[in-house]
C-alpha cells in the first residue's frame, strides 16, 4: 500500500525494463515509498515481448523467444516474482519457476553445401552447476581473464577433437617440447625469456609445443601485468598462426572438421584481439571496440576469410537481426557487442545455454508479474496512447533549475465500464494468459469497437474516444520512460528540438523490422523427414533464417484436436525500413500481408530443405498439413490454408528490433543521466552495460531506472555491470 505523501511515478510503456523498474520501486522493503501506475497503450503488458491467446487458446508470439542462461538480472527478478506467488498463489500456479522455463544445450546452425544443399550441424553445450538467477559467488561474475582461460580451455578441446582422431599432425609426433610452461609460469623474467624464444622460432610447432604455449599464455595472463601484455599478444598470435596451420592442413575437405576449424580459428581470433586491444585493463572494457564492425575485427585480428564467413558466424548475425535498414546485404555489428555477448553466451551461462519458456512470454513472464505488481498496489492504466511529453518552459526554470517535464499528454483509446481497473487476462488451461484481442464487454461502446477494426497496438491507428494530461506535482513527480526508442521521435519532439544528445541518439541507435510466422501441424517432424535434434536453428535460408520446433507448447494451448507440433520462423523483414510510405496509415497492413507471401513461398519452397517429406508427388507443399484453429478452414485447400495460421510484421515503431551498430554505444544515454530532473529511460537501447536488444539487457536498464530514482538496487547488485 501507499501513503498519501508517496512519490509518485509515471511509468510509460509495460516492456521488460518498465515492468523490471516497477518491480523494484515496489519491494515491500521500500515500504510503500512510491505511488506507481504504468500507462499502456492497448490491453496487455509486454512490449516487444507480448503475447496473445488466439483461436483455440494458441500461442500468438512477436517472433521466436528464448532466454539464455547468462540472464541473470532477468531471472533473479522473475525467480522472485514466481517465489511471491507462491506464497499466495491464488489463480496462479507457479511454485516453481522451473515448470515454466526448462534448460536446452543443443545450439544448431544451417550451412549451405555448392551444391545448393542444406546441411544442419549441431552442437552440445555441457550443463554446468546452477541456474540463471542463483546468488552471485563472491568473486563476481567472469570478468576478462577469466574469459580468456575459458576460451583457451575450449581452444585446447578443439585442438584434442582433431587430433585424436589423427586429422591433423600425422607426421608430428609428441615428443619432448624442450621447455616447461609449468615451470617458466613461475617466474616472470623466465617467462618472458620462453615468450621470446617461441616467438622467435626456437622450437618447431610440434603438438606438444602447441600445448605448452597454450599452458604458457594461461599462465602469463594470470601473472604480467599490464605493461608487460605486448609478449602475451606476440605469443598469442604466434600460437594462431601454428593453430591455423595444423587446423588447415588436417581438415580440408571433411565437413565436420571444418566446423572445428573455422570455431577455433574465431576463438583464437578473439583471445588474440583481447590482449592485442588491452581489454584486460582498458577502462572501457568492451567499449573499446565498439567503433569496429565485428567482421572486420575478426579478420584484423587474423581470423581467415572461410571463419568469418562460416555459418556459425552468420547464424549469430541472424540471431541479433544484425542488418542495417533491414538488408540482409548490410549486416553490421558492432564488435564490443558481439565480443560481450559471444563470451557471455557461451563461457557464462548457468545451467545451460538456452532456457526454452513452456508456454508464451505473455503467459510465463508478464502475467506474473502484472499479478504481482497489482498485489503490491501497483496501478494499471490499459488503453492509454502517450503522444507528447512536455517540458516546463524555460521561463518557468528558476536560476540554477533543471529542466523537468511538466506534463504528459495521452490520447484515451477507450474507457473501461466499470469504476474497477480493467481486468486483462483470461484462464487458458487454468492459466492466467493475455488473449490476443481485449475484452470488449468492459469497454464502453465495447461491440461498436469490437466491429470497427481498430488495432489498438498499431502506430498508425490513431482513432481515440478522448484525451487526458497529467501534470507534475499533482499526478506525477517522476516519469519513466519505458517506451521503445522507435517511439521517441513522436513522443518527444521538444526534448529532441533542444537537445544534441537525444537527437544522436534516436539518429545512431538505429533499430530494424522483422517479421515471424507460426504454423501448427498434424504431423511432428520426425514423420516429415527432419533429422536431428529439436534445437533452436539459424544461419538457415532466409527470409526466415532461424526456427525452432515448439512442440512443447501445444499442451498449454486450449486445442479440442490438439495438431502434433508447432514451428516458429523469424527473420528481418527486408525493405520496410526504408519504405517511402513507412509513415503512411495502411502501412502496417502492407508489411503484413508481405509476411504472409512470404510465409507461403518459404513453405512452397525453403523448408523442403528441413523437412523433404512435407511435399507431395508433384513437389508441392502439402497445405493440408496445416492445422486450422477455428474449423473455418475446412473450404480452404491449397496456399489458401495458410489464412488458418499466424503471422506478423514488426515494424510499429516500438515494435522494431534494437540494433548494435558499430560505433553506436556512445550515442546511447544511460537511465542514470538525469539531464532532465524528473526523467530516466529504460529499454534495451539505453546504455545499460549490456547494449544490446535482448530481455537481460532491458531488465538491467530497468534495475538502473530504479536505482536513479530510489539508489536501490545497489549498482554492484546488478550482475554484469560494469560501468563507472
Amino acid at each position: 500500500m501507499t501513503s498519501n505523501s508517496a512519490i509518485k511515478v509515471a511509468v510509460i510503456g509495460g516492456g521488460c525494463a518498465s515492468i523490471a523498474t516497477a518491480f523494484e520501486l515496489s519491494r515491500p522493503a521500500l515500504d510503500g515509498r512510491y505511488d506507481i501506475t504504468i500507462y499502456q497503450l492497448g490491453w496487455r503488458l509486454g512490449g516487444k515481448g507480448a503475447s496473445g491467446r488466439g483461436r483455440s487458446g494458441r500461442i500468438e508470439e512477436h517472433g521466436l523467444h528464448f532466454w539464455l542462461g547468462f540472464y541473470e538480472n532477468a531471472f533473479q527478478l522473475l525467480r522472485e516474482c514466481y517465489a511471491e506467488l507462491a506464497e499466495d498463489p491464488g489463480a496462479f500456479d507457479v511454485a516453481d519457476w522451473r515448470k515454466s522455463f526448462f534448460p536446452d544445450n543443443n545450439i544448431g546452425i544451417s550451412e549451405q553445401s555448392a551444391a545448393d544443399q542444406w546441411h544442419s550441424w549441431s552442437a552440445y553445450f555441457p550443463s554446468t552447476p546452477g541456474a540463471p538467477g542463483d546468488p552471485v559467488a563472491e568473486e563476481g561474475p567472469p570478468s576478462m581473464r577469466l574469459y580468456l582461460h575459458r576460451m583457451l580451455g575450449m581452444l585446447r578441446t578443439l585442438l584434442l577433437t582433431v587430433d585424436s582422431r589423427n586429422e591433423v599432425g600425422r607426421d608430428a609426433p609428441p615428443g619432448e617440447p624442450g621447455f616447461s610452461a609449468s615451470s617458466a609460469g613461475k617466474d616472470p623474467h623466465r617467462l618472458l625469456s620462453t615468450i621470446s624464444d617461441l616467438v622467435g622460432g626456437a622450437f618447431a610447432g610440434t603438438q606438444a609445443v602447441l600445448a605448452e604455449a597454450l599452458a604458457l599464455l594461461e599462465a602469463g595472463i594470470k601473472m604480467l601485468p599490464s605493461p608487460l601484455s605486448n609478449p602475451l599478444s606476440d605469443l598469442a598470435a604466434w600460437i594462431a598462426r601454428q593453430v591455423r596451420d595444423r587446423m588447415v592442413k588436417g581438415v580440408v575437405g571433411t565437413p565436420y572438421y571444418q566446423h572445428v576449424w573455422e570455431v577455433a580459428d574465431l576463438v583464437i581470433a578473439g583471445v588474440v584481439g583481447i590482449l592485442r586491444h588491452d581489454l584486460l585493463t582498458d577502462p572501457r572494457g568492451f567499449d573499446a571496440i565498439d567503433d569496429y564492425e565485428w567482421r572486420d575485427w575478426l579478420r584484423l585480428n587474423g581470423a581467415s576469410e572461410p571463419a568469418v564467413q562460416s555459418a556459425f558466424v552468420r547464424g549469430l548475425y541472424d540471431l541479433a537481426f544484425a542488418y542495417e535498414d533491414g538488408d540482409v546485404h548490410k549486416p553490421r555489428l558492432s564488435a564490443a557487442a558481439a565480443l560481450r555477448g559471444v563470451l557471455r553466451m557461451f563461457f557464462s551461462y548457468r545451467g545451460a545455454v538456452y532456457w526454452k519458456m513452456r508456454a508464451g512470454m505473455g503467459d510465463v513472464v508478464f502475467a506474473p508479474f502484472y499479478e504481482v505488481l497489482r498485489r503490491r498496489g501497483v496501478k494499471f492504466e490499459f488503453f492509454h496512447r502517450l503522444t507528447n511529453v512536455r517540458l516546463a518552459a524555460d521561463a518557468d526554470l528558476r536560476r540554477g533549475e533543471r529542466s523537468f517535464v511538466a506534463a504528459l499528454e495521452f490520447d484515451i483509446q477507450a474507457r473501461i465500464k466499470s469504476e474497477h481497473q480493467f481486468e486483462p487476462l483470461v484462464l487458458i488451461q487454468g492459466c492466467p494468459c493475455w488473449p490476443a484481442e481485449p475484452d470488449f464487454s468492459q469497454l464502453v461502446d465495447g461491440e461498436q469497437l469490437a466491429t470497427s477494426g481498430q488495432d489498438f497496438e498499431c502506430h498508425w491507428d490513431n482513432r481515440r474516444v478522448g484525451a487526458r494530461t497529467l501534470n507534475v506535482v499533482e499526478d506525477f513527480d517522476f516519469v519513466v520512460l519505458g517506451v521503445g526508442i522507435g517511439a521517441i521521435p513522436y513522443i518527444c519532439p521538444e526534448i529532441l528540438a533542444r537537445d544534441g544528445r537525444w537527437r544522436d541518439m534516436v539518429d545512431k541507435v538505429k533499430t530494424g523490422p522483422s517479421q515471424a510466422f507460426q504454423v501448427w501441424l498434424s504431423e511432428d517432424l520426425d514423420a516429415l523427414g527432419w533429422r536431428g535434434p529439436n534445437l533452436i536453428g539459424s544461419g538457415f535460408a532466409g527470409p526466415f533464417d532461424t526456427w525452432c520446433d515448439m512442440a512443447h507448447t501445444v499442451p498449454e494451448e486450449g486445442w479440442a484436436t490438439p495438431p502434433k507440433t508447432v514451428v516458429y520462423f523469424c527473420g528481418v523483414l527486408a525493405g520496410s525500413a526504408t519504405a517511402p510510405e513507412q509513415h503512411e496509415p495502411g502501412f502496417q497492413a502492407r508489411q503484413q500481408d508481405t509476411v504472409r507471401r512470404n510465409a507461403v513461398e518459404y513453405l512452397r519452397y525453403t523448408a523442403r530443405h528441413l523437412w523433404p517429406k512435407a511435399y507431395d508427388e508433384t513437389g508441392d507443399f502439402r497445405w493440408d498439413l496445416l492445422v486450422d484453429a477455428s474449423g473455418d478452414g475446412a473450404g480452404k485447400s491449397g496456399e489458401a490454408r495458410i489464412e488458418t495460421q499466424y503471422w506478423t510484421g514488426n515494424v510499429n515503431p516500438s515494435d522494431r528490433y534494437v540494433l548494435a551498430l558499430p560505433g553506436a554505444a556512445r550515442h546511447r544515454i544511460s537511465p542514470l543521466d538525469m539531464t532532465y530532473d524528473n526523467l530516466t529511460i529504460a529499454g534495451d537501447w539505453t546504455d545499460c552495460g549490456l547494449n544490446t536488444g535482448c530481455v537481460e539487457a532491458a531488465f538491467m536498464s530497468g534495475r538502473l531506472a530504479a536505482h536513479a530514482l530510489s539508489g536501490a538496487p545497489r549498482l554492484e547488485d546488478i550482475v554484469g555491470y560494469d560501468h563507472p
